[in-house]
């Protein structure tokens, strides 16, 4: 087991992991890997630019829906959807840069009842299989010390704005390494055990994702899990993200966010943790979920 302070360390190095690969990867978003190449050579600061002509350290909306699950969690521990869901409301009347075309129809549907808005988009767009939710479940594992709760919370999280069982699925396996990683497991460790069994297995024993860095969230986790095995540490994995261009800022949020904890904020490159633009909210909120993650053992 970690100590307290270890802990502690390791939630914050989570939330921030998930910042850091956001906006390492914004600036890639949607070109392909030969355009990264042509443009950046091999991109490693945090500049900002993209496509949403980002600020440098400014996130998209993988960080900002990261935080509306963590402050609404904080607000109702036990029952926390219409929470996050009020959180979800005032962050798209700000009328934000990035959106998901997914959670913008939920969000622009929703009227009393979010599972009704998920399936709703579910129907109309006959799918609802994007990375949205895998982008923003993290803070559940970083505020859940007991696996049933993780787990069901995961899926409640994602089912607010996407049906398909394949995106409730990959958070729960995602989250389980997440606990794993505050228990004071390796990395690769953690993901090879997570994946025994699962759609994903063939990545634990090697494969390559076989795929493009799209959206989808089977192809977006592939991804992922490929990252954090073949990484070298918390750079690495982030860049390589970023480095990829198609979804890059989420690839970059969701592998950062394991890297994260894996290595502790205090382990963070400093030039990385100090570039990200809110990172007041980062440690007030990661303060918050520590205190709740404690309060449960």
């Amino acid at each position: 087991m970690l100590t307290y302070a270890a802990l502690q360390d390791r939630i914050k190095g989570g939330l921030y992991g998930v910042a850091i690969g956001d906006a390492l990867g914004g600036t890639t978003e949607f070109m392909g890997k030969a355009e990264v190449a042509a443009e950046y050579g091999y991109l490693t600061d945090i500049i900002g630019g993209g496509v949403w002509s980002l600020r440098p350290g400014e996130v998209t909306d993988d960080t900002m829906m990261t935080l509306c699950v963590a402050e609404g969690l904080l607000a109702s521990p036990a029952d926390p959807v219409a929470a996050i869901g009020e959180r979800f409301l005032a962050w798209y009347a700000s009328q934000p840069k990035d959106i998901g075309n997914i959670v913008r129809r939920t969000l622009a549907g929703y009227r009393d009842d979010w599972f009704a808005a998920a399936l709703a988009t579910h129907d109309a767009l006959g799918q609802s299989a994007g990375n949205g939710t895998l982008m923003r479940c993290l803070p559940v594992a970083l505020g859940c010390a007991e696996l049933p709760e993780l787990e069901r919370l995961s899926r409640l999280q994602s089912a607010m704005t996407h049906w398909d069982e394949r995106c409730a699925e990959a958070c729960i396996i995602y989250n389980r390494i997440a606990h794993r990683l505050l228990h004071g497991e390796e990395l690769a460790a953690a993901v090879r055990e997570e994946l025994v069994g699962t759609a994903y297995a063939d990545i634990a024993a090697g494969a390559l994702p076989g795929c493009e860095p799209t959206g989808y969230v089977v192809h977006t986790f592939r991804w992922v899990l490929h990252i954090l095995l073949a990484a070298a540490d918390f750079s690495d994995a982030v860049q390589r993200a970023a480095n990829l261009g198609g979804d890059s800022d989420t690839i970059g949020a969701i592998a950062g966010g394991l890297a994260g904890i894996a290595c502790g904020f205090a382990q963070l490159p400093k030039a990385y943790a100090d570039k990200i633009l809110i990172r007041s909210q980062l440690d007030e909120v990661s303060e918050r979920l520590y205190h709740l993650h404690c309060s449960q053992l």
